[in-house]
């Protein structure tokens, strides 16, 4: 493992998710899946999002995208929160949404519409809260 890849990774995944859903990752994480967690944050987010050619919101955009067509619905709502921390307003997630609906098809946006409706009920809730 690259240590300064992936301490860049942490950093920005940390930014990007919120460092208490980082460290409950690494809290959290065994024997048999801390090697997920410590290649995710050096390849993902240290060798890829680490990268300048594209700034973060553009980064989160694509990610609502391609998970949405994946339909991973647990990371689409740690991304849509992520994505919101980047710039990304409800409307235009709501844009990207839509376009999965024509090119992914219609399932796959119904649940991304759900899954995004919870994720901008709990940001709001929790900045009610603070």
């Amino acid at each position: 493992m690259d240590q300064k890849t992936f301490e860049r990774g942490r950093e920005i995944r940390s930014a990007v998710l919120g460092k208490e859903f980082v460290d409950n990752a690494f809290k959290t994480a065994d024997d048999f899946n801390r090697p997920l967690q410590e290649l995710v944050t050096e390849y993902c987010w240290g060798a890829i999002w680490g990268r300048e050619e594209l700034p973060r919101k553009t980064r989160s955009l694509l990610n609502l995208a391609m998970i949405s067509a994946l339909n991973r619905p647990h990371e689409l709502k740690a991304h849509i929160k992520g994505a919101l921390v980047n710039g990304v307003t409800p409307v235009e997630i709501r844009e990207v949404l839509l376009q999965v609906a024509i090119y992914c098809g219609v399932p796959a946006a119904v649940d991304s519409f759900r899954i995004a409706r919870e994720a901008l009920a709990e940001q709001e809730a929790a900045k009610t809260k603070a």
